[in-house]
Order: structure tokens, then sequence, then C-alpha cells
């Protein structure tokens, strides 16, 4: 029963953890630094809209999670030498398991936005596909010192 409920709790650890790596590059989202700043607002149309994939990254958190599950499970299998080579396995398995997870977690859908601006120049913004463009839609450009948006 305490296996149980270490195991459970290192599960729960993981899953907040790994919730926290995710970073999010939608126009619609604000960190506290954007807040209460400036920005320069720039007018144009969308020439293109092109489906991309945001790749959050790994921190480990998932690999080092399923490896201590996978050896924890796996060393409660057998006993003496078993229980050892079961263990080694659980955390390969585990660790294998666990880095899937955390980049399945940590991938998500984006957009390429492709805009003319009134000036003539082009600029390509990323960012979450939180929101749908087409082409010949007239736009806005947010920009601060760090982020430039797109939004209606």
């Amino acid at each position: 029963m305490k296996k149980f409920i270490c195991i459970a709790a290192a599960v729960v650890s993981a899953a907040s953890l790994s919730a926290c790596v995710s970073t999010h590059t939608s126009g619609s989202v604000y960190r506290p630094y954007q807040t209460q700043n400036e920005m320069s607002v720039r007018m144009g149309v969308v020439d293109s809209v092109r489906e991309v994939t945001i790749d959050g990254g790994r921190s480990g958190v998932g690999t080092l999670t399923g490896a201590a599950l996978g050896g924890l499970a796996g060393s409660s299998v057998g006993g003496g030498r078993g229980s050892t080579a079961t263990g080694i396995v659980g955390a390969v398995v585990g660790g294998i398991i666990g880095n899937n997870v955390e980049s399945n977690a940590n991938t998500r859908r984006g957009l390429e936005i492709t805009v003319r601006l009134d000036s003539g120049e082009l600029k390509a913004i990323t960012q979450d596909a939180d929101e749908s463009f087409r082409p010949g839609e007239r736009v806005r450009l947010l920009s601060d010192r760090r982020t430039t948006r797109v939004t209606h």
C-alpha cells in the first residue's frame, strides 16, 4: 500500500511539473511584464497563413519521473537479482514513456502568419493557432521590446 501511495504522489507531482513547462504563444495571452506597457501598433493585410508545430521542448521531468516510476514498479516484481533486473528494465522503459508523454504535452498547433504592412513591408509572426486568420483579412501587429502578435 505504501508503494502505491508513493507512486501516486510521484505521478501527481510529475503532472504538475510538466504543466509548468508549457509556454503559451497565443496572440491573446499576456504575461505580467507585458501589461501596462505601451505597444506599437502597425496595420496590414494577411498575405498567407501556414500551419506549423510549436515544440515547447523538454525539461527532462517526464523522463526522470517515468524512470523513477518504472524502476519502482519493476523492482516490486520478483525477488533478489530478479527484482534488480526488472527494476532496471522498468526504469529504462519508464524513462522512454515519460519522455514521449512530456514531448506530446509540450507540442501544440501554431500558425505562421505573413502580413503585408501598409508600408509594403512583409512580416512573418508565429503564434498559437487559437484564432483563425485568412489571406486578405485586415489585422494589427502589436509589438513591444520582446514580442509581436497578430490580432484582429
